[in-house]
């Protein structure tokens, strides 16, 4: 289960989306529901994201030999997937309907080179099973965090808030969470510092933008010099 990623948070912050239509760029954020069963129900019961949608899984567009990609902590490590495979986990094939895009605000555009760059440099690296901060392992939301935070001289970018792992409604540890913990022999770590994908789609430094009539097929194209 180590695909599964997204931290369950106590708070999130909110803001007002801006949409707008325009192209895929270095640095856009996408934002998914992976469908991925009892721990991805978990995640969505307690997290709202923008707009009142729900995600569990996120990665950062990137440049990688002039062509568009996705870098994303997933499976069992950090790695370089296609917009076409991303966005086909979705349901989306020839437009790009079911995945949120956002943008950091034009004050924060001089972060992105950065952020990138960060974020490349931790392909190959381990999948953080335990969503634990700060153990040389690296969740999705945790990556895009600790991308931001090198670029904005090691000041938080996105919010860390206490995790938990209980059902809004019971109070309860989600069995699903109980089962996966036990598998990895650890204590759940209620109440840790972390965040999720909801958590950062609310964030009020970055914007939401549309591209529902833009086929994904054009970014895959290697920019023409």
């Amino acid at each position: 289960m180590k695909y599964l990623i997204a931290l369950l948070l106590l708070a999130m912050i909110g803001c007002t989306s801006s949409h707008q239509n325009m192209s895929l760029q270095q640095g856009d954020l996408l934002f998914q529901d992976l469908n991925c069963g009892d721990l991805c129900d978990a995640i969505e019961a307690v997290t709202e994201g923008v707009d009142g949608k729900d995600f569990s899984h996120c990665g950062m567009v990137v440049m990688i030999d002039d062509t568009l990609k996705v870098v994303e902590a997933i499976g069992s490590k950090v790695q370089i997937n296609s917009l076409a495979n991303f966005f086909a986990r979705s349901g989306d094939t020839s437009t790009i309907q079911n995945i949120t895009i956002a943008r950091v605000k034009t004050a924060y555009e001089p972060l992105i080179d950065q952020a990138s760059e960060f974020a490349k440099q931790q392909i190959g690296q381990p999948y953080d099973d335990e969503f634990l901060m700060s153990n040389g392992k690296w969740y999705c939301s945790e990556l895009l965090y600790e991308a931001f935070k090198e670029a904005n001289d090691q000041q938080d970018f996105f919010e860390l808030n206490p995790m938990t792992f209980k059902d809004p409604e019971t109070q309860s540890f989600f069995p699903a969470w109980i089962n996966y913990y036990q598998e990895l022999g650890v204590e759940i770590p209620e109440g840790e510092p972390g965040l999720n994908p909801g958590s950062i789609s609310r964030s009020d430094k970055i914007q939401v933008v549309e591209m529902n009539t833009l086929s994904y097929n054009q970014h895959e194209q290697k920019k023409e010099h």
